[in-house]
């Protein structure tokens, strides 16, 4: 299939669906495409990946090798992916031989931290203020322009993810010293806002341009690694609709086809984009136990070129990630966790923990948003080692 010519006819099952990427996200793509009866292939080079434990088919292999991607598009009628630091030349080889979406190019805005902030001021919304640091020029213009940043963040401009890649710094030296640390890579300096809260909306957007989004969720971080989101967020309601309408502009005018992550700060009781994420999002797991409809089956639908399932939230929750460290004295009390009604837990089935890595999370959902909070910390306090 030439993927440069127009391809609108819904795919419908048994077909094959592919994904880039094994990881728990990618897991739960393939548990919902199971389910409505299609057939998939996962490529990721752990060969223990929790994806691919459970595919159809896994390609142990790396992302960019040649005669795997061959084979995959071969027999995928469409590929998405469940991470975005998937390279965008390897979605561009696919999209060679068949359907894929998100795009290469949506994908790419996503990928780089400066194109990204770039990308939002030009569709007229508001990034927390930043300067593009790639080489001395640059720093001669953010010295030049006389706008203060600091206190800052100093981030990588790709590849990093849960805190990995940033460093506070307080001044231009902290900034230069951290650059330097950071093997003198692309990277954004941005301010550090004094925060009212973080909250993301998660949306998805059909081929046909369609949009459903999801409630927003309010999140809280614990070592730069999402800890717990409460739903529905616990801000002003014209917050919440800003932030929704703001990711489906986001999503419009990237042409984006899938499910679409938008991650915001509120500060001030102003909203600023903080990050986009090309695929289902952690802060979005709540959907699984809360809605008629989760992100992934949302994935599936677009990815497949059906009409997406309009979206009902029927009860508050609050998701709780489990890491790595809950594993090393035996793992969570599970008798506890299984024992507590209102609690849903889902375990991403990885072989080895380590500090900081996504094994788990639970969802405790019921009718009060600030009742069911407390209630998920409280079990928390009990399961957790």
């Amino acid at each position: 299939m030439n993927a440069a010519a127009p391809h609108t006819a819904p795919i419908f099952p048994p077909a094959t669906l592919g994904m880039l990427g094994g990881g728990q996200l990618g897991r739960f793509f393939v548990h919902a495409a199971h389910e409505m009866g299609y057939t998939v292939w996962v490529l990721d080079p752990d060969p223990d990946s929790p994806a691919g434990r459970i595919a159809d088919r896994h390609f142990a292999a790396l992302y960019t090798n040649p005669a795997a991607l061959t084979e995959f598009a071969a027999g995928c009628a469409a590929v998405s992916t469940e991470f975005e630091n998937v390279p965008a030349e390897t979605l561009e080889k696919l999209a060679e031989h068949t359907l894929v979406r998100p795009s290469a190019r949506a994908v790419a805005v996503c990928q780089d931290r400066i194109e990204e902030k770039t990308f939002v001021q030009g569709i007229g919304l508001a990034p927390a203020p930043f300067a593009p640091l790639r080489n001395a020029a640059d720093w001669r213009a953010m010295e030049e322009s006389g706008v203060n940043l600091f206190p800052g963040i100093l981030k990588a401009a790709r590849l990093g993810y849960d805190g990995k890649g940033q460093m506070p710094v307080e001044n231009e030296a902290d900034a230069r010293a951290a650059w330097s640390a950071m093997g003198q890579k692309p990277c954004v300096l941005e301010r550090k806002l004094p925060l009212d809260c973080e909250i993301s909306v998660i949306l998805a957007r059909g081929l046909d341009g369609v949009t459903q989004v999801f409630p927003v969720a309010e999140n809280q971080h614990r070592n730069g690694i999402l800890d717990v989101s409460i739903v529905p967020a616990r801000v002003e309601e014209k917050i919440r609709r800003q932030a929704q309408k703001a990711a489906a502009r986001i999503a419009e005018a990237l042409e984006y086809v899938g499910t679409l992550a938008v991650e915001f700060f509120v500060s001030d009781g102003k909203l600023y984009v903080n990050e986009m994420a090309p695929r289902p999002h952690n802060s979005g797991h709540y959907t699984l136990d809360a809605c008629n409809v989760s992100q992934y089956e949302q994935q599936v639908r677009a990815l497949a070129g059906l009409p997406l399932a309009r979206v009902r939230c029927h009860c508050a929750s609050v998701m709780v990630n489990l890491l790595g460290e809950c594993w090393q004295d035996g793992g969570p009390d599970w008798a506890t966790l299984y024992d507590t009604q209102g609690v849903h837990v889902h375990d991403y089935g990885k072989k080895s923990a380590r500090r900081g890595r996504k094994m788990a999370h639970f969802t405790v959902t019921g009718e009060d948003v600030e009742a069911v909070y407390s209630r998920a910390l409280a079990v928390r306090k009990k399961v957790v080692v």
